[in-house]
């Protein structure tokens, strides 16, 4: 099935130049002269090289035809991480190197959809936002004004983002899974 680029979502997988590609950045960029593009960093699923690829607005992909299965995160044993399928049952372990980028957004009971390909499990693709509770951050001091920018935060999963100044620890805040930015508190 042909999608547009700016379609695809980090964990999706591509067919691109006869292989099978999992996405692991996506970068939307519009400069000032000339038309949008998306800059994608993908990992071949087979050999593990790694490509930088830019499309334009008009250019199309080709989405891998993949098994979903929506599974439930339990928790992470050593390197691996545990996820329970939602129908059978069944556990499977996954390993960090698989996930990457996506660790910092797993909490227990997230629910995920893993995709299967000739029956192996190659990718998780997780909700637009996940929920998380900010665990470190600098205390708004009084008189500051909201102009001055964000804060650094250091969530519960140990993700580190940027926050507006009225966010403190404790607060449970939305972040897009996609580009790693704070969204709204929750």
């Amino acid at each position: 099935m042909k999608i547009s680029a700016f379609e695809v979502r980090v964990g999706n997988l591509v067919e691109y130049q006869n292989k099978l590609w999992k996405v692991y950045k996506k970068n939307h960029v519009k400069p000032g002269k000339g038309g949008a593009f998306v800059q994608l960093e993908m990992k071949c699923v087979s050999d593990g090289t790694k490509l930088n690829e830019r499309f334009r607005s008009e250019d199309k992909v080709e989405k891998a035809h993949v098994e979903p299965r929506q599974m439930q995160y339990l928790y992470s044993e050593g390197d691996s991480y545990i996820f329970m399928d939602n129908e059978s049952f069944e556990q499977l372990s996954i390993s960090g190197d698989d996930l990457e980028t996506q660790v910092p957004y797993l909490l227990p009971n997230t629910d995920v959809q893993i995709n299967f390909y000739n029956e192996n499990p190659i990718g998780v693709e997780l909700p637009g936002n996940v929920v998380l509770e900010v665990a470190e951050t600098e205390v708004m001091l009084k008189g500051q004004t909201v102009a001055s920018g964000g804060k650094p935060a250091v969530l519960e999963t140990g993700l580190k983002v940027t926050v507006p100044q009225f966010v403190n620890v404790g607060d449970k805040i939305k972040v897009n899974t996609d580009t790693g930015e704070y969204v709204e508190r929750v």
